[in-house]
């Protein structure tokens, strides 16, 4: 079964497990070359709750984000390797450039995001409980694992 779910699908499951007691936890990210820095993430923001939710940017999300050379790999590719994470629950692909309107139709109870994003700079947090900055796992980037391969 797909973990990739769409907004009107995954709202339903939210509201059935926040009914339940169960802590929801949303991170987003484009996930474009999946390295150690995206697994901690990834694994920290479980840790916090019960159920992890992760918004990924489409393909035209990231091209408007990062450039026409991006994303390396389309987002079908980039889902596919989310869904093998054993501590991904569930997937929601967004257009937009921010995570906004899903976490303001999903209000989970936490918000994750890296260490960089200054707090009062963190999108949707009006909708949760609690934000959690997560430190980055040291020497990992996207950028910089395209910049070593074109350099070699």
């Amino acid at each position: 079964m797909s973990k990739v779910k769409t907004l009107a699908v995954l709202k339903r499951i939210v509201k059935n497990l926040k009914k339940r007691n169960k802590r929801v936890v949303f991170t987003n990210g484009c996930f474009d070359i999946l390295h150690p820095g995206h697994i901690k993430i990834l694994k920290d923001s479980k840790s916090k709750g019960d159920m992890l939710v992760v918004g990924l940017n489409s393909d035209l999300s990231v091209r408007r984000i990062k450039g026409k050379t991006r994303p390396v790999m389309d987002e079908k590719a980039r889902s596919k390797v989310l869904e093998a994470i054993e501590f991904v629950d569930f997937i929601v692909i967004f257009n937009e450039d921010t995570p906004y309107e899903i976490i303001k139709e999903l209000k989970p109870d936490y918000l994750v995001k890296g260490e960089d994003w200054k707090a009062d700079k963190i999108i949707g947090k009006e909708f949760v409980k609690k934000i959690f900055r997560i430190k980055f796992y040291p020497g990992y980037s996207t950028t910089g694992i395209i910049k070593k391969i074109k350099n070699g």
